[in-house]
């Protein structure tokens, strides 16, 4: 006979069911700007899309976990803007500078926080990460970095790519940064990491 479960062991259990969904609900706006780009040939058409389907990944996350993070709900608000200024003006240059802004203001807000002796990002994270304070220290200078190095990366991207090379740029470029950087995070968040 099996030992009961309890609701702890439950709630462990969903979470582990939750970064493929996560990574869907993630990956998956970008995955469909790509595909559509590249089958209409239409960018502004794939900006829409992907307006449209970062959404519905928002709504979509909040409905199946009752929780958005900040940094999906800060993503999809950037999305939305830059997004709808490429739509409105037909000029793709908002949505090809949006990771660039995005990314060099989490960076300020993160180093400005540190400097003045806040956790900005464990404030956003504090839920779902768990370490001492050096941890944090460690994680969100990496983080500054890693933002820094995505915002720089872009810039020369869209300037000097056409518009179809920068689709191409956003959506393997930019992830393969993220990963990067993540798998660097790793032992850091490990060593650091405060057990319930």
């Amino acid at each position: 006979m099996s030992d009961p479960v309890t609701p702890d062991q439950n709630a462990k259990s969903r979470n582990a069911e939750r970064p493929g969904r996560k990574l869907l609900l993630d990956l998956g706006p970008l995955a469909v700007f790509f595909a559509v780009n590249y089958a209409t040939g239409d960018f502004i058409l794939a900006v829409k899309v992907l307006v449209g389907t970062t959404v519905v990944t928002l709504a979509a996350g909040w409905l199946l976990e009752r929780r958005v993070s900040m940094m999906a709900l800060v993503g999809c608000i950037a999305v939305a803007f830059f997004g709808g200024l490429s739509v409105y003006f037909e000029n793709d240059m908002f949505i090809k500078i949006k990771p660039t802004v995005l990314t060099v203001l989490l960076a300020v807000v993160i180093a400005v926080g540190r400097l003045i002796g806040r956790n900005p990002l464990g404030a956003i994270m504090g839920t779902q990460l768990r370490m001492s304070d050096a941890g944090w220290r460690a994680i969100s200078w990496l983080w500054v970095a890693m933002f820094l190095t995505t915002a720089l990366a872009n810039e020369i991207a869209w300037r000097t790519m056409s518009t179809d090379d920068w689709v191409t740029f956003k959506v393997f470029g930019i992830t393969a940064i993220s990963l990067v950087f993540t798998v660097i995070s790793v032992p850091i968040m490990t060593r650091h990491q405060i057990e319930e």
